[in-house]
């Protein structure tokens, strides 16, 4: 990579990508191989892998190469669910296969937990520009404490994100092995820092909240991150806004079930293997469509997207291209739910997309200050009346979809309107109709 674009990579560190890179399985696994193996040996190993809800990270391949390595010196597997449902046997299986089931432990974020320490609050209000107050949680899974480690291995993607900036990195254990306290105040300062400020921006207020916890909290944890950056194989950047054809460099690490490609590795314990990961990801992820866009339609996988918590990447995502009165049409055939959590999907139900203004007003006036990760996705989930959503959703009915402040509609009618199986990612025209389609909204971030 050219040291003009992206940080220098400490000694010590793998660093391996570019925007044309293309990493198989082999390549993953002789990497971080190469890796552990200068780490020399380790007797109690903890892998933290990211949940199903990050399908592409690629994180089976690596933990399955961890465990090929150390055998029997792997002793739990711990996949950061932050604030979402368990992996029952089977998605374990498919996404980790390979993985005796006995290593697996389940995050509990309302118990399994022990305190690093706090945040001072006046650092929050510093960081957040005064729209925060608070003493942040440093919280984490007791299983890192208390399970004499001395390694804990820290697997995912690097991709934009609409609470962090950039996902992973130390988000991955004290977000995703966090509790309900660090969780929901960590998902209200980006909320009140707002979205759009906050989109694929390295420095970020729940960033520089989180660096704090890695300096002053986790140096007693033996953290080591490894990172890919999946990009698609034909970016829909082009100088006519029309879909590309083809990269260079897509060869044997296009997955063909997920039509992307790894793009790079960064293992590491320091910042500096996360910023170069994230720069990038910036390089591969983010998607310009060149003006705004009048109807976009985005597809949720039914296998990947279960609920609004986690489909609503759909809106986030794309908001930043969407033209003013534009429609934003999202197909999700698997949603059948809005939280992840019964109790968070209770709150969705009862208040809705309602836009900042009225969140605000419902967390100062007592209703929702107890439920700030719940408030903060209310406030994301919504357009604020800029463009309207349309939720085509195979598992909530219209009443409930409309409760929650979208239009409704099937989304096999809408499907067969648009010809999805045909559409290309990037713009297209069906009958005199153009749109823009967006294959899988959790891959990167779309502007104009």
């Amino acid at each position: 990579m050219p040291s003009a674009n992206y940080p220098s990579p400490p000694a010590g560190c793998l660093c391996r990508g570019s925007p044309d890179t293309s990493l198989d399985e082999s390549d993953l696994n002789s990497q971080l191989v190469a890796y552990l193996e200068r780490l020399g040996p380790r007797q109690r190993v903890l892998v933290v892998p990211p949940d199903g809800s990050r399908a592409h990270a690629r994180a089976g391949i690596l933990l399955k190469a961890a465990y090929d390595f150390y055998g029997p010196a792997l002793k739990a597997v711990l996949p950061a669910l932050g604030t979402h449902r368990p992996m029952d046997a089977v998605e374990l299986e498919r996404h980790f296969p390979g993985i005796p089931q006995h290593l697996f432990r389940e995050h509990r974020w309302k118990e399994d937990l022990v305190t690093l320490g706090r945040v001072p609050s006046a650092y929050v209000r510093e960081i957040s520009g005064g729209h925060c107050d608070f003493e942040w949680p440093v919280q984490v899974n007791r299983l890192l404490t208390e399970g004499d480690f001395d390694l804990i291995l820290s697997l995912g993607q690097v991709v934009p994100h609409e609470v962090v900036g950039m996902a992973n990195y130390s988000k991955n254990i004290f977000v995703g092995t966090g509790g309900r306290d660090s969780i929901a105040l960590s998902h209200w300062l980006g909320a009140a820092w707002g979205i759009e400020r906050t989109l694929g921006r390295l420095d970020t207020p729940v960033r520089a909240l989180l660096d704090y916890a890695q300096n002053h909290f986790a140096g007693g944890l033996p953290l080591v991150y490894a990172l890919t950056v999946v990009g698609p194989v034909n970016p829909v950047d082009s100088p006519d806004n029309t879909v590309s054809g083809g990269v260079a460099g897509a060869g044997a690490g296009h997955d063909a079930r997920h039509g992307d490609v790894v793009r790079g590795l960064f293992i590491g314990s320091g910042r500096t293997v996360f910023e170069q990961a994230a720069a990038l990801s910036a390089a591969v992820n983010i998607s310009h469509t060149g003006r705004p866009v009048q109807t976009m339609v985005v597809w949720l996988d039914a296998a990947e997207f279960r609920s609004t918590w986690l489909g609503n990447k759909a809106i986030y995502r794309s908001r930043l291209a969407m033209a003013d009165g534009g429609r934003l049409i999202i197909l999700a055939p698997g949603v059948d739910c809005f939280g992840e959590d019964a109790g968070i999907d209770r709150i969705i139900r009862q208040y809705g997309y309602c836009g900042s203004a009225k969140v605000l007003s419902l967390v100062a006036g007592g209703d929702l200050s107890r439920h700030l990760a719940a408030a903060a996705h209310l406030m994301h989930g919504s357009s604020e009346g800029r463009f309207d959503i349309c939720l085509a959703a195979g598992g909530l009915d219209r009443a409930a979809v409309e409760a929650a402040g979208f239009q409704w509609a099937e989304w096999q009618t809408l499907a067969a309107h648009y010809q999805i199986e045909g559409c290309s990612a990037g713009w297209n025209k069906r009958q005199g109709e153009e749109f823009f389609f967006i294959k899988n909204p959790a891959l990167g971030l779309w502007m104009v």
